[in-house]
């Protein structure tokens, strides 16, 4: 169910898989990835892979980041930027693929994600769009996003802030609007996949980083922004202190230590595994020591949420990450996010298995 549903309601009514494989020889404990020269496929990076602690059971860290778990992934090569408007503009001229945010709402099927009853929003909830983010003029409640995101027909990854908007002059941007199918589709074509959490986490810090954050432990060290994320009154005044408002293009900021870009900011990143708050203890309910490449739950659930019953985790937090409100600048953060879900702050970068 998309996540305007969410406001479908107000208007109308106003995963595991823990691979613990024996034969490995590896030791139980933290190791640094070993360098080695490997030749990456064009716009991909080498990642060595190796073991780390995955998750955080710090003070600062959300419920769901816990408790910590080892884990050790295989070597991979991922993209070393999210995919650009460029990238996404020749698989869709060359497939003539539709995305989820350019086709009409299916009333008969969303509904039936809904309580019974639920009456029929107005048609115009059913048209081609997506979320956006709009800045509030008034007071807020954090605890109530829908008053920053709004549903706006004809938003999609070609008109990111809605028909009158278009992606002109930002080929080397990330695209957005993407839901979890679109990206499936684009990895089908490019030869590639979406990457595990536990991927995706292990890239973004390593092997032995345990900093708060993937470059230390400030947030701006001496002043600096190593990052694009929401600076000033959130939601209503973005000061744009690292230099951007919405979207960054890629390699804005430095790389980190692999050499991949906006792993953290810039735009929240699809996975391949389903969303569980409790994912990491299912991880160590059968009692294993190191969890060699999870793939994440066999089911989503949000109890959160219980009537969306497809959430994917995302991760990586994006432009509108705040001190204030969405402090998930971090790897060990993650997101529940409904699969047939576009926003203007949702992307995606792929993996590629070594073979």
């Amino acid at each position: 169910m998309r996540p305007y549903l969410y406001f479908i309601v107000v208007y109308a009514m106003l995963v595991f898989s823990c691979k613990n494989d024996s034969s490995k020889t590896n030791p139980i404990s933290e190791t640094s990835p070993q360098v080695k020269t490997v030749s990456a496929p064009k716009g991909m990076v080498y990642i060595p892979g190796g073991t780390f602690t995955m998750g955080s059971s710090e003070a600062y860290a959300e419920k769901d980041e816990g408790p910590e778990v080892l884990v050790k992934v295989d070597p991979f090569f991922m993209d070393e930027t999210e995919v650009t408007n460029a990238q996404f503009t020749k698989f869709v001229n060359e497939t003539g693929y539709v995305t989820v945010s350019e086709r009409p709402v299916d009333w008969e099927q969303i509904k039936k994600d809904l309580p019974s009853g639920t009456p029929k929003p107005h048609d115009s909830l059913l048209q081609p769009g997506s979320l956006v983010f709009s800045p509030p003029s008034d007071a807020v409640n954090l605890n109530d996003y829908s008053q920053w995101w709004r549903w706006v027909n004809g938003a999609d990854w070609k008109h990111p802030q809605g028909p009158n908007s278009s992606i002109e002059g930002k080929d080397n941007h990330p695209v957005v609007h993407i839901a979890y199918e679109d990206a499936q589709a684009f990895a089908k074509w490019a030869g590639k996949r979406l990457p595990t959490e536990a991927e995706w986490e292990f890239a973004s810090r390593g092997s032995d980083n345990n900093n708060q954050f993937v470059w230390g432990k400030e947030l701006t060290p001496q002043g600096t922004y190593l990052a694009n994320f929401f600076q000033g009154d959130f939601p209503h005044n973005n000061t744009q202190k690292d230099g951007f408002e919405t979207s960054a293009p890629v390699k804005s900021f430095p790389a980190n230590i692999f050499g991949l870009y906006d792993m953290i900011g810039n735009v929240w990143e699809w996975t391949s595994d389903w969303y569980r708050p409790d994912t990491k203890k299912l991880y160590l309910s059968n009692g294993t020591k190191l969890c060699y490449n999870p793939t994440g739950p066999e089911s989503s659930f949000d109890p959160n949420d219980p009537y969306v019953t497809q959430k994917r985790v995302i991760k990586g937090g994006s432009f509108l990450c705040s001190e204030q409100y969405c402090s998930n600048y971090r790897s060990t953060s993650r997101m529940a996010t409904s699969t047939d879900s576009g926003q203007n702050h949702l992307g995606f970068r792929c993996v590629q298995d070594i073979k």
